[in-house]
């Protein structure tokens, strides 16, 4: 029915519902965390109702069928469910206190989760947002470029130490700088490039911002990825020579370590500055290396960053080699031994009690201009 123009309208504001049993906001709407630390994401009750429960659920907003329940406890006790359930439990500060601790972050615990209070008739909720600390890296097949399917996209992000990145870890990660042609696939599926400098083969006169190519057809459709990781928990080193890519293997056996992945070597260069200017081999057959002072005879780009010369022919004999060793606890510390660059963990630090050592992978392009000074790189140095 149309409206009369003559007749005013009038629009009731309510205003936002106080709960009566919650405190809301919840101390911290979001909570950070780097990968195997532990988190607190906090609840609060103001009072209590005679007969209640709370409910932890992890929102899903793509998620089909149950919801995903991570706790539910009353007054006496609490259960866990799901793949969360074992690394979850209730702090218990106080009478009053029902918030939720999750030990040993993993990559992919990141997102929203609700704390509900069920009594049946007066139900109440608050959010609470879970950011994992990390690095988003482009990675390409050694094929060449848009070579994965979705799946395949996940599946090397997962062999490279890390997970499809989410759409709001890219977004950060174009505010902190990430400058990127290609388009590569995001966890919901959908496909994405940042752009910050505007150059006429990525988009033209298009602002500067997450370009996107919207949800494609997983099974079918090929693009690079953009690959998320956070903080390891072992020590990388780099073994100087000029080593074939099984030439390198056996110098890090040598040491007790293994080629690192990338997703590794993205890691120790975002949380603790680690800076090499030699090109070395990585797992996946890639060469990089990491650069946190940029200087001209070192990939001659202004910005820090991971360098990449691709993947060479693997008989070439012309690179070292970055090497992963397990440990377990500790931050990384960068130092000098027996002729290697290592980042490892600090004694002194404090202790990480999730961190594990796991294998798993990710890998970047390479751009013109580091190809261009690939034979510049036997001048690199770090001092």
């Amino acid at each position: 029915m149309a409206l009369d123009p003559l007749v005013p309208v009038v629009v009731v504001l309510t205003e936002p519902t106080e709960l009566k049993y919650l405190i809301e906001p919840p101390v911290y709407a979001e909570v950070s965390g780097r990968r195997g630390e532990n988190v607190t994401l906090p609840c609060m009750l103001r009072t209590k109702p005679h007969h209640y429960k709370v409910k932890w659920t992890k929102l899903e907003p793509e998620r089909t069928g149950p919801e995903n329940i991570v706790l539910i406890s009353n007054s006496r006790a609490f259960k866990t469910y799901g793949l969360l359930g074992p690394r979850a439990s209730l702090r218990k500060a106080h009478a009053m206190d029902a918030s939720l601790q999750l030990s040993h972050l993993e990559l992919g615990d990141g997102g929203g989760y609700r704390c509900q209070l069920v009594n049946g008739i007066e139900d109440e909720s608050v959010d609470v947002t879970l950011t994992i600390e990390g690095v988003v890296f482009p990675y390409q097949s050694k094929n060449g470029r848009y070579r994965f399917t979705f799946h395949e996209a996940k599946q090397a992000c997962a062999e490279q130490d890390g997970t499809l990145a989410s759409y709001n870890q890219l977004y950060r990660a174009w505010t902190e700088g990430l400058d990127w042609c290609n388009a590569g696939w995001l966890r919901d599926g959908t496909v994405h490039y940042p752009i910050i400098q505007l150059r006429p083969a990525c988009g033209g006169a298009l602002l500067p911002g997450i370009r996107s190519y919207g949800p494609k057809d997983k099974n079918h459709d090929r693009f690079d990825a953009f690959c998320f990781t956070s903080l390891a928990s072992g020590s990388i080193f780099f073994v100087s020579g000029s080593f074939s890519f099984v030439q390198a293997q056996r110098a890090c056996e040598q040491q007790g370590a293994d080629l690192a992945l990338v997703g590794q070597l993205y890691s120790a260069w975002r949380f603790h500055s680690y800076d090499q200017c030699d090109g070395g081999w990585l797992k996946d057959g890639s060469v990089r290396f990491p650069i946190s002072h940029p200087r001209e005879r070192c990939g001659g780009v202004p910005e820090a960053g991971v360098r990449s010369f691709g993947f060479p022919d693997q008989k070439t004999h012309v690179y070292g080699a970055y090497c992963y060793r397990c440990r377990t606890g500790g931050s990384y510390r960068a130092h000098r031994s027996s002729g290697h660059h290592h980042a490892t963990p600090s004694p002194h630090s404090p202790h990480r009690t999730g961190s594990s050592c796991r294998v798993d992978l990710c890998t970047s392009s390479h751009t013109a201009t580091e190809m261009r000074r690939e034979r510049e790189r036997k001048y690199c140095r770090t001092h």
